[in-house]
């Protein structure tokens, strides 16, 4: 028989060895196994939506755009009010023939019966109705230098009679020459073909005008029932 001491022995030693195999079946068995993952929780976060629970939002959500509308002030009255279009047309006002009124105090009665100063002057020796009709191939051509914003430019011409006796003459710009042109003399007695040139002066005063300036002086030669044509072009820079 075997002692009852030596029974328990062997008992627990067969116990341990139970747990030990059934510890090493369970770890081989999870090394076969898939391993198994765990998504994390997220949580949504929306505008105006607080995690707490609390269903508070902001004005601007309730009342939609902040921005201020337009609106008119108490008492407005459109009739009363300045016009968007008043003062639009600026200086160019001035053309428009429905202007409010005179642009410089004293110009009230500028109109058909007003004295407009410029253009092409004329002696009063020239006679009444005498025309300074250019011929359509002059007898010379002329180039002024001229700055715009100077007191002008002068140049000397000398004429040739082309009658064979002394003869009065005229002299002045055609009408569609630029009026920045003058001549002097504008009347005179010129000596025969065979005497001394008459001596012409040609300024141009441009006034602040820029570009090529033309004009075409007319020398009348009446007892001869003659003419002479002359082009100046002023470059005005």
């Amino acid at each position: 028989r075997i002692p009852v001491p030596l029974l328990l022995i062997l008992w627990f030693d067969d116990m341990k060895l139970s747990i030990i195999a059934l510890i090493t079946s369970l770890g081989c068995a999870s090394a076969f196994q898939p391993a198994t993952f765990v998504r994390p929780k997220t949580t949504a976060l929306s505008m105006g939506f607080d995690l707490s629970g609390n269903s508070w939002k902001p004005d601007s959500e309730k009342m939609g755009s902040t921005d201020t509308g337009d609106y008119f002030p108490e008492g407005y009255n459109k009739d009363e009010e300045v016009a968007f279009s008043s003062g639009m047309m600026g200086s160019q006002a001035m053309l428009n023939s429905e202007h409010d009124g005179p642009q410089l105090p004293g110009l009230e009665n500028v109109g058909a019966d007003a004295i407009m100063m410029g253009g092409i002057e004329q002696s009063s020796e020239i006679p009444a109705g005498m025309e300074f009709i250019p011929s359509s191939v002059p007898d010379g051509e002329y180039l002024i230098n001229v700055a715009a914003s100077s007191s002008g430019s002068e140049m000397a011409v000398s004429v040739k009679s082309p009658c064979m006796t002394f003869e009065d003459f005229f002299a002045a710009f055609s009408t569609d020459s630029h009026p920045s042109f003058s001549v002097t003399p504008q009347a005179g007695r010129m000596d025969r073909r065979s005497g001394e040139p008459t001596e012409f002066k040609v300024k141009c005063e441009p006034n602040g005008a820029s570009g090529d300036l033309t004009g075409r002086l007319v020398i009348n030669l009446p007892e001869d029932n003659s003419k002479l044509t002359y082009t100046f072009v002023a470059k005005s820079f």
